[in-house]
């Protein structure tokens, strides 16, 4: 079979292997029971694309399919219907990343590795772009890279970095980033930290319940870059209170109107409420204190 050739075929599943390094995590979950309820009932609609293994012995490495190979496992299925496709190392890592791009749920962490894998083997492959997806074209050639992966996956190449950025974070960073509990932003602020430091972080979080804010992750990073960054100082950073944890109080403007100068910008207006409240208190406690005589 030629280098391009591709073939249709039907293959034992016991032959078939994930594709190592696969940045895509096959979970389990309402998704992968309707996926194996859909291919009990109808089976495999959409042929697997994979190629063959280094050492022909061993089988197929799946490019595109992972979530359907694991269904069919589930259902102890002997056989499964897919495109042969001969691919070199860097072709599969670039087919494996764009086949799951478009996937409804993707995980940050996926995201990031994946991006990250796709960027390696364009680089491996030296590949120069013009790119016709309208956006700039960076000059630097890592940039480059990143564009081209971005123009692919309908981002920035700048977003496209950060992604990659946070590969540098340790796992459980990331899990928590994963989780929602840790934002994007501060994440790859936090990415900029040593190991070491991101331990540190990662204790203040689970010991106190608490998340980086983009303030907090910001100057983290900037007190490890300038190398000042002690465990006390990102303890101390940490327990700073954030503008999201302070108590607030709203009031409809509507409530307001008539009171309040219609003229006063957002500031004079907050000025001016906290003046007539401690005015108001006055006069509470004047009233307090005559019908006390």
């Amino acid at each position: 079979m030629k280098k391009t050739e591709r073939k249709a075929a039907v293959i034992p599943v016991k032959d078939l292997h994930p594709f190592e390094g696969n940045p895509y995590m096959v979970r389990e979950g309402e998704e992968m029971d309707a996926l194996t309820e859909s291919i009990q009932e109808r089976g495999v609609l959409a042929p697997l694309i994979v190629r063959p293994m280094a050492d022909a012995a061993l089988g197929y490495e799946v490019i595109s399919g992972h979530r359907r190979l694991a269904a069919c496992q589930r259902l102890d299925m002997e056989s499964v219907p897919v495109i042969v496709q001969p691919m070199t190392d860097d072709e599969a890592a670039i087919a494996v990343v764009d086949a799951n791009l478009q996937r409804e749920h993707i995980l940050p962490s996926e995201k990031a590795f994946a991006y990250k894998m796709k960027a390696e083997a364009l680089n491996r492959q030296g590949k120069r772009t013009d790119l016709t997806s309208g956006q700039l074209v960076p000059k630097l050639d890592a940039n480059r890279v990143a564009a081209e992966i971005g123009s692919d996956a309908g981002e920035s190449y700048k977003t496209v970095q950060r992604y990659i950025r946070l590969t540098y974070l340790l796992p459980e960073l990331l899990d928590l980033m994963d989780q929602g509990r840790v934002a994007f932003t501060p994440a790859v602020s936090l990415s900029y930290l040593k190991p070491e430091e991101q331990r540190w972080v990662l204790e203040e979080v689970e010991a106190n319940a608490c998340t980086p804010s983009v303030g907090q992750a910001y100057h983290l990073k900037e007190e490890s870059q300038a190398g000042r960054l002690t465990r006390e100082m990102a303890a101390e950073m940490m327990a700073r209170e954030k503008p999201n944890q302070r108590e607030a109080v709203r009031v409809p403007w509507e409530r307001l109107r008539g009171a309040v100068p219609e003229d006063y910008d957002a500031k004079h207006r907050e000025e001016f409420i906290v003046k007539a409240c401690e005015y108001y208190a006055k006069y509470l406690r004047r009233q307090r204190d005559k019908d006390a005589r």
